[in-house]
């Protein structure tokens, strides 16, 4: 029995050594950095490890690679071509070199890795994939090790760190950026005046600086190279630190140029505002003077079927309709101009915005601000 045992594990030590001696190997050189907080040793290491973890190669160790490095005074630092690559790779005895390059181009991380085979000196396998603009660099080089050794990486972590921001082709593929929007809108004229007014005249008793918290949805329709068309709704509650709710919906036709760079918008607002009939006469400054129709209560003496009288003076005033607190809840509407610009930190998007509604009795002028995460809509 004991000897059967003794066997069983002489067997399986030997097919252990046989499948380590089976698999090629392979050494991985420095990886050329630019623009990360990582350098070329760094991202070397890590590339290594994250080849280790995989399995599939039998890697060489890095003590053991500087050693014929330094014997053989190859420059590591610079060793980047094909024609090097090889010819290190004879001189360690490995059968793959993998080398390449990890780099920052604006908003994005490049990783690009070579397989080399050493034997026919020629490139096995090449990925460049580009990753959004995250501290994670060490899952980005575990994502493209596992491409280059052809396992397939975690789905969840390439949805998270691969930007899949595309020019689209085909109305079915659409941009959707939802998120909360906050910001503030100055009224001036006599607008503005008629916000800070009493409301016993007619005023709403606010603030002219008000703030505005709501919701934005964005849905882009066209993308091609760097213009994209796209539809903005924007519902926003305002006049809140002044004990008011007033809702206000504006959908915008919007224009960007580039991802990221500047962008322009126009479109109708609406909202709810009470207003009311009234008129205007001079006060004894000269100054318009608002009154409501119900206000007047003219009457003149008269005399009928021989009785004296009071009879209702009809108002030659004209009768306007206005903004007026105490009047009955109506719908306005109005013109909005805006141009902003999109920022970005990582997979997160922070559009900033200036306004301007003008109009007859006073123009408002504002900003707002949001965040929201970039999604792709699944092609149908």
């Amino acid at each position: 029995m004991k000897t059967t045992k003794q066997i069983i594990m002489i067997v399986t030590m030997f097919l252990s050594v046989a499948t380590f001696a089976q698999k090629p190997t392979i050494a991985v050189m420095n990886v050329d950095s630019k623009g990360l907080i990582q350098n070329a040793q760094t991202m070397g290491y890590l590339v290594r490890l994250e080849l280790e973890k995989t399995g599939v190669y039998s890697v060489m160790d890095k003590y053991e690679m500087a050693d014929v490095v330094t014997k053989n005074k190859i420059d590591v630092d610079n060793c980047y071509a094909k024609t090097c690559l090889v010819e290190t790779g004879k001189l360690l005895g490995v059968d793959k070199m993998l080398s390449g390059s990890a780099e920052r181009v604006e908003e994005k991380i490049v990783i690009t890795l070579r397989l080399i085979d050493v034997k026919s000196g020629t490139i096995e396998k090449s990925d460049a994939t580009e990753y959004l603009n995250l501290p994670e660099v060490q899952k980005m080089v575990e994502i493209s090790v596992k491409k280059i050794v052809g396992i397939t990486p975690d789905q969840n972590m390439v949805d998270q760190l691969i930007d899949y921001d595309v020019p689209i082709q085909s109305p079915k593929n659409t941009l959707r950026l939802n998120g909360p929007r906050m910001g503030f809108s100055y009224t001036s004229g006599n607008a503005g005046k008629l916000l800070q007014a009493p409301t016993k005249k007619g005023g709403f008793d606010m603030f002219p600086l008000n703030f505005d918290f709501g919701w934005q949805q964005e849905f882009q329709y066209i993308s091609a190279g760097n213009f994209q068309a796209l539809v903005e709704n924007v519902f926003l509650i305002g006049g809140l630190e002044s004990g008011r709710f007033i809702p206000n919906y504006t959908p915008l036709l919007g224009f960007r140029f580039g991802k990221g760079a500047w962008e322009f918008g126009f479109g109708p607002t609406f909202r709810f505002v009470k207003k009311a009939d009234g008129y205007y006469t001079k006060s004894d400054d000269g100054n318009p003077e608002w009154h409501l129709t119900n206000e007047w209560n003219v009457t003149k003496d008269t005399v009928i079927n021989g009785y004296p009288t009071q009879t209702s003076v009809s108002n030659p005033n004209e009768i306007v309709t206005r903004v007026d607190s105490r009047g009955h809840l109506s719908l306005s509407t109005g013109l909005v101009l805006a141009v902003g610009k999109t920022f970005h930190s990582g997979y997160l998007n922070i559009p900033v915005n200036i306004f301007v509604a003008p109009r007859r009795d006073g123009t408002s002028i504002g900003a707002t601000f949001g965040f929201n995460i970039q999604k792709k809509k699944k092609i149908k």
